[in-house]
């Protein structure tokens, strides 16, 4: 009986221990996502036609209940296919259609803990995140998940463009980490990132046979944000956690959730070329709104004195010449920004809102996000980090007709943080205001999640290219890198499309900018917010030609596509966008030399060209407009000049 007993369990014994695989495919069945449990780790790795594009990259994480990241096995596997149909208004694409398979895995650990990781895998994107049941007996029913060993182990020869994290309570005033570190351009992963603590999200890599840009999203009050790690020979990169040190050392470095619960997703966008990585919407697919909107927001165009004429423009006969400015290029919004709580005064704030009001125009706001984690001296402060302080500032916004905030300085990545965010965005759309982060982390998903969303700057942004030559000299650099990392994943408040040649309010002192007229007009077409700051100063209603000034009352902010034609990060970019009726077609040149350039615009209503215009000896003297002449095939042919752009309208 014994033996008859026993050659069973011994045949059943090695099955049970043999390693499980699963796969799942995109809907058309190029992308492959494979995952398997061998030797207790689970890993996934990615191949799009057949090539790969991940290696086997680690999943799991720990909790102060368990680990999950050793001794794991799959349990069993349900697959779906969802689709998904919605429009959006502050992105790059009004109307999406997003189709994936979804593949969820129930897995275990050696203590017969339970967990499951989700993919969702479309066409060029894959995003995973974990789930996290009820343990036995219906406990525990919280958790702290205080490490993730999701990793991403690219290719050997893979280049970089990533900006790396920052120690934190550093930089002018203690305000870092701000998102506003410098980029590299095809650097190499065994690079260590500057200041040993890896690399802000989004992250671009250049394979040998395609691109991959790596990110998240769907990161709310109930977790906090991460970053990437250094490189690690063997492992790739990893999922790293907020440092103990950021919102002044306030709040854990861990998240703290309710069981069950799940964490946000990890998003991992492919293509061979780079027209998926411009075009992705993956950050907005996997998520939903989080609350309604309280009305209709919409987006528009303002100006912004502090850019060129700092602090001391902040005194109500100067904001009243910029409402004048807005007013005459039909401008929707005029910021007026820190300090105006001293400076003008409350009293006369309600009045500058009447005269803006009188003219078309509304006022957006700045505030201090502080508070207690740094010591950023601006003013207002501390109107914004209670909600008795917000709903008494939100209420008084709305009596006098403001329409949009800037809130600046935030502390990094925790929890904290990532729900005061949260907190200031429900609160100002229950009086009707939207909102601009500054001096903060990136959106992850909040354009779907927060209705009242608009943009974060979360980059090195215009204010660098006033303070140092150094930064203008980088300009065209970075805005020609951003379209394929940066404003790929979320909107971005770079802050200005500027038209002085000289960075002073009289134009004709300081450090030149180092951009074409051309160039600046057409980053409000590759840098994407729905409400832009065309940061023109009053001289340049006389300065500037006829042409110019037409074209920058025209600008639209709310794009119904955006299709990527050509470039390469940090080099050259040729961005196409609809809106209405009317297709645009801007590019941007960052390189030393003319850049020519064959184009097909037979797919777009492009009739007449922008674009800078130039002496016998090759310099840039002016700006033109000229109808387009295409060939019968469509194409046209184009030389951009150095640090110079075009947009076809």
């Amino acid at each position: 009986m014994k033996k008859r007993f026993l050659l069973p369990l011994l045949f059943v014994l090695p099955i049970s221990m043999m390693a499980k695989e699963v796969q799942t495919t995109s809907p058309n069945g190029k992308l492959v996502v494979t995952i398997n449990d061998e030797g207790g780790k689970a890993t996934y790795n990615i191949t799009l036609n057949g090539q790969q594009m991940l290696k086997p990259s680690q999943l799991g994480f720990k909790a102060n209940f368990g680990d999950f990241t050793q001794g794991l096995r799959i349990l069993q596997e349900r697959k779906e296919t969802i689709s998904k149909d919605y429009t959006m208004w502050q992105t790059k694409q009004k109307h999406t259609l997003y189709t994936a398979n979804q593949l969820t895995l129930d897995l275990e650990n050696a203590r017969q803990q339970k967990m499951s990781i989700i993919f969702s895998v479309s066409d060029n994107d894959v995003a995973f995140r974990y789930e996290i049941p009820r343990q036995k007996n219906d406990n525990p029913k919280c958790a702290l998940i205080t490490e993730e060993a999701s990793s991403f182990n690219l290719p050997d020869g893979t280049t970089t463009f990533i900006c790396p994290q920052i120690d934190p309570m550093k930089g002018w005033e203690r305000t870092k980490p701000s998102y506003e570190e410098e980029y590299k351009a095809d650097a190499p992963m065994t690079e260590k990132s500057r200041y040993g603590q890896g690399y802000t999200f989004p992250c671009l890599f250049h394979l040998s046979n395609g691109w991959v840009l790596i990110s998240e999203t769907g990161v709310d009050s109930h977790y906090c944000g991460a970053h990437l790690s250094d490189y690690q020979a063997g492992n790739g990169y990893t999922v790293a956690y907020p440092q103990q040190g950021e919102n002044n050392g306030f709040g854990s470095t861990s998240a703290q959730i309710a069981l069950p619960g799940k964490t946000p997703w990890r998003t991992i966008t492919v293509g061979e070329t780079l027209k998926p990585i411009v075009e992705t919407t993956i950050a907005y697919d996997v998520v939903e709104p989080l609350y309604e909107p309280s009305q209709e927001y919409k987006g528009g165009r303002y100006t912004w004195s502090w850019l060129i004429w700092q602090d001391n423009s902040i005194n109500y006969d100067d904001q009243v010449k910029f409402i004048d400015l807005a007013a005459a290029m039909g401008y929707e919004f005029c910021l007026v920004d820190n300090w105006w709580d001293q400076n003008i005064g409350r009293e006369r704030i309600v009045e500058l809102s009447k005269y803006a009001q009188s003219k078309g125009v509304s006022l957006m706001l700045w505030y201090n996000s502080n508070g207690a984690w740094n010591d950023a001296p601006q003013t207002p402060r501390n109107c914004l980090s209670t909600s008795i302080a917000r709903d008494r500032e939100m209420a008084w916004l709305k009596s006098i007709g403001v329409k949009g905030i800037k809130v600046d300085f935030f502390a990094g990545d925790k929890q904290e943080t990532m729900k005061l965010y949260e907190d200031i965005l429900y609160d100002a759309n229950r009086y009707g205001i939207q909102c601009i982060f500054h001096g903060c982390t990136i959106p992850r998903g909040w354009e779907r999640m927060y209705p009242n969303y608009v943009a974060s700057e979360a980059v090195l942004a215009s204010e660098n290219v006033f303070f140092s030559e150094h930064a203008a000299i980088q300009e065209p650099f970075e805005l020609t890198l951003h379209p394929f990392c940066r404003n790929a994943v979320g909107t971005m408040d770079w802050g200005g499309v500027i038209m002085n040649k000289y960075l002073s309010p009289d134009n004709k002192s300081r450090h030149t900018r180092k951009t074409t007229d051309a160039f600046e007009i057409a980053t409000a077409f590759t840098n994407q917010t729905a409400v832009q700051c065309i940061a023109m100063q009053p001289n340049n209603l006389e300065e500037l030609n006829a042409n110019e000034l037409d074209f920058l009352k025209q600008i639209p902010t709310i794009w119904d596509d955006t299709r990527f034609i050509d470039g390469y990060p940090g080099r050259y970019v040729v961005l196409a966008r609809h809106h209405n009726d009317q297709w645009y077609i801007a590019a941007l040149n960052a390189q030393k030399e003319p850049l020519q350039l064959t184009l097909n615009i037979s797919d777009f209503n492009v009739k007449n060209l922008l674009i800078d215009k130039t002496d016998k000896k090759g310099k840039t003297t002016t700006i033109a407009t000229q109808p387009l002449k295409a060939d019968k095939k469509g194409n046209v042919k184009i030389t951009m000049q150095p640090n110079g752009g075009f947009v076809m309208f």
